[in-house]
């Protein structure tokens, strides 16, 4: 069972930034693709971004691209979230995942991912 804990969260203008942090309690981190999801009020859990467990493949929903950058650090276990250039549409609770295993297959849904964080708030005025 992996721990994750999510930070960075906050209340940000529209056009701001914010850095979204996660923290794997797991030795073997590096064998888990990461992913981040979000889920605003009265909607479904979607898809944010994922990164391979080497790091050198990412994947961004088209909302987010060019937006967001997801990268992870090894040494730290820990999985970022960079979010600038921030809408009020990306408000919702941001959702860390693990996905045991080196394939990128399914990393888009959330049936792919068996570990998830407690969530952090964002909230984007306008």
């Amino acid at each position: 069972q992996v721990q994750l804990v999510e930070s960075g969260g906050g209340l940000v203008q529209a056009g701001g930034s914010l850095r979204l942090s996660c923290t794997a309690s797991v030795r073997t981190f590096n064998d888990y693709a990461m992913g981040w999801f979000r889920q605003a009020p009265g909607k479904g859990r979607e898809f944010v971004a994922a990164i391979s467990w080497s790091g050198t493949s990412t994947y961004y929903a088209d909302s987010v691209k060019g937006r967001f950058t997801i990268s992870r650090d090894r040494a730290k276990n820990t999985v970022y979230l960079q979010m600038n250039s921030l809408k009020p549409e990306d408000t919702a609770v941001y959702y860390c995942a693990a996905a045991k295993g080196l394939t990128m297959v399914g990393v888009t849904t959330t049936s792919r991912y068996d570990n998830w964080g407690q969530g952090t708030q964002v909230t984007v005025s306008s």
